[in-house]
C-alpha cells in the first residue's frame, strides 16, 4: 500500500546538502542573481528515462521554500556522474509559479543514454543526482508510450471512488467522461491525477485550477480529464486509476495526442502557464 507521504514527491527531498554558494547567470548575460544560502530542491521524480526529460527545481532556505525575490532564470548543465563529461552544456529554466506558494524552474534536456548524472546550477560545486533508467523500463507510461485507456470515474458512475473529487468546494467538471471515453473520441487528452484535498505539498490543487483555467480557453480541442488519488476521504487506499498506471507519486498531468500516445508528461509540479507552453509547443492546440 503505498501511502500518502510516499506519493507525493513535492518539497521534500533536497537534491544536494550544499548551498548554492555563487551566482548564476543569465542566458542574456549581465549580472547574476545572488543565491547565497538557498539549496537546490527536487520536485521530479527520483528516476526519469531516456530521451526528452523534464527537472523542475525549487530553491529554499533552512525555513522552506523559497517564495519572493527568486531569480526570473536558473542555469545549469548535465553531466556524467562518472566520468565528468559533459552531456548537455547549457541548460536555461524560466520561473514559473502561477497560483503556487513557491516557484520553480523546469530545465529541460535530451539525455539518450541510462545511467546517473549530475544537474550543475551555474556556480555550484556539487550539483544534484538524476538517475536516469532504459525507456520502457518504468511502469508510468511517458513520452512516446501508449496511453493505456481505463474507466476513471465520472458522476454517472463512481466505480467505488467517493468523492471522486476531492475539489472543493465543489468537485470540478473534469469527471463527465472516463479516459477511455475520452481516448476513443480522436482528439488530444490532458488528463490530471491528483488530489487536491490531501496533496501535502500544495501542489494538486494548484495544478487543477491552472488545468480549469486551460480548459476554459481551449475549449474543446482537448478533453480533459481528472482522477482523485484516493477511494475515500481517509485517504488511506490508493484508487483504481493510481494502480492502473503504476504510479508511486502525484500529481501527474498527461498530454496525450489524438492518437493515444503520450506527447508529455509533467510531474510534480506545474502551473497554468507552463500547461499552455507545451500544449502549444507539442501541437496539441493551434
Amino acid at each position: 500500500m503505498l501511502s500518502r507521504r510516499s506519493l507525493i514527491l513535492g518539497g521534500a527531498a533536497l537534491l544536494g546538502s550544499s548551498a548554492l554558494a555563487s551566482a548564476c547567470g543569465s542566458e542574456r548575460g549581465g549580472s547574476a542573481p545572488s543565491l547565497n544560502g538557498l539549496t537546490l530542491v527536487q520536485r521530479f521524480p527520483q528516476v526519469l528515462v531516456t530521451g526528452a526529460v523534464r527537472m523542475p527545481v525549487s530553491l529554499a532556505t533552512v525555513d522552506g521554500l523559497v517564495s519572493e525575490g527568486a531569480p526570473a532564470e536558473l542555469v545549469a548543465r548535465l553531466v556524467e556522474s562518472e566520468s565528468g563529461a559533459i552531456a548537455v552544456d547549457r541548460l536555461v529554466a524560466r520561473r514559473h509559479g502561477d497560483g503556487l506558494a513557491a516557484p520553480y524552474w523546469p530545465f529541460r534536456a535530451v539525455i539518450d543514454s541510462p545511467g546517473t548524472y549530475v544537474l550543475q546550477v551555474e556556480g555550484q560545486e556539487d550539483g544534484a543526482g538524476v538517475q536516469v533508467a532504459a525507456a520502457g523500463s518504468v511502469a508510468v507510461p511517458g513520452a512516446g508510450d501508449p496511453m493505456p485507456p481505463f474507466d476513471t470515474p465520472t458522476t454517472a458512475d463512481s466505480r467505488g471512488v467517493d468523492p471522486i473529487c476531492t475539489r472543493a468546494p465543489e468537485p470540478c467538471p473534469l469527471h463527465d467522461v472516463t479516459l477511455t471515453e475520452a481516448l476513443a473520441l480522436g482528439r488530444p487528452v490532458a488528463f490530471l491525477v491528483g488530489t487536491p484535498a490531501f496533496c501535502s505539498t500544495g501542489t494538486c490543487a494548484p495544478a487543477l485550477e491552472g488545468l480549469l483555467a486551460v480548459r476554459e480557453r481551449v475549449g474543446g480541442a482537448v478533453t480533459f480529464v481528472h482522477a482523485d488519488v484516493y477511494t475515500d476521504r481517509t485517504a488511506s487506499t490508493v484508487a483504481p486509476a493510481v494502480q492502473a498506471l503504476g504510479m508511486t507519486f502525484e500529481p501527474a498531468l498527461f498530454l496525450v495526442g489524438a492518437d493515444g500516445t503520450v506527447a508529455e508528461r509533467l510531474d510534480a509540479v506545474f502551473d497554468e502557464t507552463e500547461i499552455d507552453e507545451r500544449l502549444a509547443a507539442l501541437g496539441l492546440v493551434s
